[in-house]
């Protein structure tokens, strides 16, 4: 999770030998910034295949956009990585409306993987990973207040938002049961990066306890280990915290409400309930 709303997408198999040869791309709400990661991990890997494109998840026209650029240039699609999200913003609104934690730690995600969808299933084996946090344990999803216009807090927006990956996560795990794809949300640890960016007392504490923080390599791995181990097909729809499955809240598995935030969600975004 940074500044630069970066998902990665892969279009080789998670059982893929010669892992470097896989193409990725990097989906940016920042080109340049993404470019000038493109070129680190060109010449940290070797893999030339590392390819920039143009994401913004507060905005509906441009994840479009970027699914139909994708659907045109590719033919398989095995790893989606929902790695974008904002922290503690100040009360705003993306393009479409939409609280920004919500737009686009939630919603932003969900439209992006529901217009992949077709293209994981037909590439199966494959895997959608959501970057969701420990934060969720604080999370409730108030479908009364889901924009926050009734009251509003940053930070426990932020940690709605996480649970709302949890819950997207198990119900899509229910509804893809069979399809070859699997689904797995992770907690990358607390990570040095820009994420914190909007509150002062967030950036002294992460500052205070910058022995304790994670790099953004090693806050990746829990993500990678889920997009990439072979077997963990058996643990599809659970949590990962450090490599290992991790205990998540009761509202975080709560089935009622996962497929009623999913029902709302379709809703919010001009999706067909199914």
């Amino acid at each position: 999770e940074n500044a630069v709303q970066r998902g990665v997408y892969i279009n080789r198999p998670a059982s893929w030998e010669g892992r470097c040869g896989a193409r990725v791309y990097l989906a940016c709400r920042d080109v340049q910034k993404g470019e000038l990661v493109a070129r680190e991990i060109q010449i940290m890997t070797g893999n030339q295949q590392v390819l920039v494109r143009k994401l913004d998840l507060a905005d509906t026209k441009s994840i479009r956009a970027f699914a139909k650029g994708f659907l045109a240039e590719e033919k398989h699609l095995h790893i989606l990585i929902n790695n974008a999200g904002v922290m503690m913003c100040p009360y705003s609104k993306t393009a479409d409306g939409f609280e920004m934690h919500i737009g686009v730690n939630h919603l932003g995600h969900f439209l992006l993987t529901h217009l992949l969808l077709e293209k994981l299933k037909e590439s199966a084996p494959s895997r959608v990973v959501n970057v969701s946090s420990l934060a969720h344990h604080l999370g409730r999803i108030h479908f009364h207040n889901l924009q926050g216009e009734k009251f509003y807090h940053a930070g426990l927006a932020y940690c709605h938002s996480k649970l709302a990956n949890i819950l997207f996560t198990q119900e899509l795990a229910r509804r893809l049961k069979g399809s070859g794809v699997t689904t797995y949300s992770v907690h990358p640890g607390t990570v040095n990066s820009e994420l914190v960016r909007h509150s002062y007392l967030m950036r002294w504490i992460w500052w205070l306890f910058s022995f304790f923080i994670k790099t953004p390599q090693q806050g990746a791995q829990t993500s990678l280990y889920c997009a990439l181990t072979e077997g963990l097909e058996v643990l599809n729809g659970n949590h990962f915290s450090d490599c290992h499955v991790a205990w998540v809240s009761a509202q975080a598995r709560n089935e009622t409400v996962a497929r009623r935030l999913w029902d709302v969600s379709c809703d919010l975004l001009g999706i067909r309930v199914d």
